[in-house]
């Protein structure tokens, strides 16, 4: 007699609290580098955003009559995210409330992790983008305001590329440092919590298409332009940690591909082509959306099946 048992009949040593633990582990160098460069606030920020989404899920927890599901992580690396997407000089209550929208809104009234149509921290972004536009857009350092590298090279004017690939200038706590993003990404990779897909051909589709709607706008873009556009802003950020959600990305290898060039394409068009000069919540929220349709396009066929032949 044979054993006949319900899918999946492949297991795997991971969990979701290894997995969410290992993303937290890998966004240590991003948080450690913005609490140094920018100073205490980061920390307040960090703390309140955290504390935000572990507490609103365990209380939509409490109040549905569900089991607690904070120790799987998935709401601290939630917490993380938003508050490396926020200002250096946000107020506390900021994040706080973007916290309580991310687990509430975009995750628990889903149905909780795995049921989610967006990035939680993502959709929280942008609902506060929407509605502190003066607060979420102001990147002054201690009363010092400067404009950040990307509206820098909006406006046609030059930037240190040393400083953009260090993290040594104003924006987003958690973006400004492509070597601390990129140690993380390296140690997510060699654990194999993510695959190199989806940043791949998210960050490459992202520079081709800004190298050719920079030839449309304006003529061909200088070398540095080039390098500015992939140093800065939220591409390295969001092309490991938040475009790679298992969540809201395609399972199917080819999916991932072509979820990459849309983000990359969404993301050019939203830098070159849009009146802002930043784009990657906005592509990766829109990409997420798409995430049925591009799983549905590139369904496998089963193994033995094909076409019947008409008569």
């Amino acid at each position: 007699m044979y054993n006949v048992s319900v899918s999946p009949h492949i297991r795997d040593k991971s969990s979701t609290t290894k997995i969410m633990l290992d993303v937290c582990i890998a966004l240590v160098p991003a948080l450690v580098f913005a609490v140094w460069h920018f100073g205490i606030n980061t920390l307040v920020i960090i703390v309140s955003s955290v504390l935000s989404c572990v507490v609103s899920e365990a209380a939509f927890d409490l109040i549905t009559k569900k089991p607690i599901m904070i120790f799987d992580f998935s709401a601290v690396v939630t917490g993380i995210l938003l508050a490396l997407n926020m200002p250096p000089s946000v107020a506390w209550w900021i994040p706080a409330i973007g916290g309580v929208f991310a687990i509430i809104i975009v995750k628990m009234l889903f149905g909780g992790i795995g049921q989610n149509i967006m990035n939680p921290a993502l959709g929280a972004r942008c609902f506060l983008v929407i509605s502190f536009a003066s607060r979420m857009t102001d990147f002054s350092v201690d009363g010092v305001s400067s404009a950040t590298p990307l509206a820098s090279l909006k406006a046609g004017e030059s930037i240190n590329l040393l400083d953009a690939f260090l993290g040594l200038h104003s924006g987003c706590i958690g973006e400004v440092s492509c070597a601390a993003i990129l140690i993380g990404a390296a140690y997510l990779i060699i654990k194999k919590v993510i695959s190199i897909r989806i940043p791949a051909a998210y960050i490459l589709s992202t520079m081709l298409f800004v190298f050719v709607f920079s030839c449309i706008k304006s003529g061909v873009p200088s070398l540095e332009f080039m390098l500015g556009q992939l140093l800065t802003g939220g591409l390295m950020l969001g092309a490991f940690f938040m475009a790679t959600d298992y969540t809201t990305s395609p399972i199917t290898k080819g999916g991932q591909i072509i979820f990459g060039i849309l983000i990359g394409f969404l993301t050019a068009a939203f830098r070159i082509l849009g009146s802002s000069a930043e784009g990657v919540s906005y592509a990766i929220i829109i990409g997420n959306l798409v995430v049925p349709l591009i799983e549905k396009a590139t369904v496998p066929k089963a193994f033995g099946m094909k076409k019947h032949e008409e008569v």
